[in-house]
């Protein structure tokens, strides 16, 4: 069996990031007053609304729709598109409050339609917002299956957006447990599991393949409490290009010697399809779904609000490192 990465895979992390700067470098226009941006390129963007800021970000569920197709299980992919876009709400220290869902499909399926209905339900719950509607299109010449995204709102005290420019030499790096492999990185795990000849009906561990792929991604509505509680410097959602994310924060250099142990499943498909180890930190979340960065002084406080451990620090310099890999290489 070959050597697997995810630009192999299909997906080229670089060659998407040459491609989002191009269309960003095309969008100029910015209105000016009330609704003017206050933060823009970052988990989610910020509005000026007088003594607070309106957030706003979006997201969708990927190709973990195409396992959920292959075993016939919609229920909780709802979960998953609540679950992107309220992170990334969460990952600048904003309360979420609401959302709106697009389906696209390629023919209308009542049943399939419901089982979604219920993930988006559950989603919704646990993040404590509104689905306040939505629209569904139907794409034969398009789509084949569905795909499903949502854009969520919620709100910030401008004086409380945590953007990570705070960070500072001697800060910790707080590590909150996934519940899997989430919703980023299905794109490889697909194709290493294909192409191992395996089915996602076949076992894993208590469950089938299909059944641990779909684990819903995990809310992390703990976030609240740990901004209203502690001195937090810096927030990341770890999804698409894994650790990588902390650049989206101060450059600074982010060291993580003493990462969470990954979830079985990691390892499996790194094992099953020859994936080298830096490849695994900047494709997954490897079982550390959310960061919190702050000042090592704060970690009591933050360890009685949620579930983690302290996995490395901050220093002066640049670069993303687990133990002696650079990530971002």
């Amino acid at each position: 069996m070959p050597k697997f990465d995810y630009a192999k895979a299909g997906v080229d992390i670089r060659q998407e990031e040459k491609a989002i700067k191009s269309l960003a470098s095309v969008i100029k226009h910015v209105r000016s007053g009330f609704g003017k941006p206050i933060l823009t390129s970052h988990y989610a963007g910020v509005i000026d609304c007088g003594d607070f800021g309106i957030t706003i970000t979006t997201d969708g569920v990927g190709s973990k729709i195409l396992v959920a197709e292959a075993i016939k299980k919609f229920d909780t992919v709802g979960i998953d598109c609540v679950a992107m876009n309220v992170n990334d709400l969460l990952a600048i220290g904003s309360e979420p409050l609401a959302m709106v869902d697009y389906i696209a499909i390629e023919k209308p399926d009542e049943w399939v339609m419901a089982e979604i209905a219920k993930g988006l339900e559950e989603g919704c719950r646990i993040a404590n917002i509104t689905l306040l509607g939505g629209e569904t299109a139907t794409l034969p010449e398009i789509v084949r299956g569905f795909d499903l995204a949502g854009t969520a709102i919620g709100w910030v005290k401008k004086d409380g957006i945590i953007t990570g420019e705070k960070i500072e030499d001697g800060d910790v790096i707080f590590a909150i447990p996934s519940s899997g492999i989430h919703s980023n990185g299905l794109t490889l795990a697909r194709k290493v599991v294909e192409a191992a000849g395996l089915s996602y009906h076949d076992k894993f561990e208590d469950k089938t393949i299909g059944e641990e792929l779909l684990t819903p991604t995990r809310i992390y509505m703990e976030i609240l409490d740990v901004v209203r509680e502690c001195e937090v410097h810096g927030l990341a959602h770890i999804t698409g290009s894994g650790v990588m994310k902390l650049k989206r924060l101060k450059n600074m250099k982010y060291v993580i010697d003493k990462p969470l142990k990954p979830q079985e499943i990691f390892r499996f498909i790194q094992k099953l399809g020859d994936v080298d180890e830096a490849e695994m930190y900047r494709t997954f979340n490897m079982g550390m779904g959310f960061m919190v960065i702050l000042p090592e002084s704060e970690v009591e406080k933050l360890e009685k609000l949620c579930e983690g451990r302290v996995v490395g620090y901050v220093e002066e310099g640049e670069g993303v490192y687990v133990k002696d890999l650079r990530i971002d290489a």
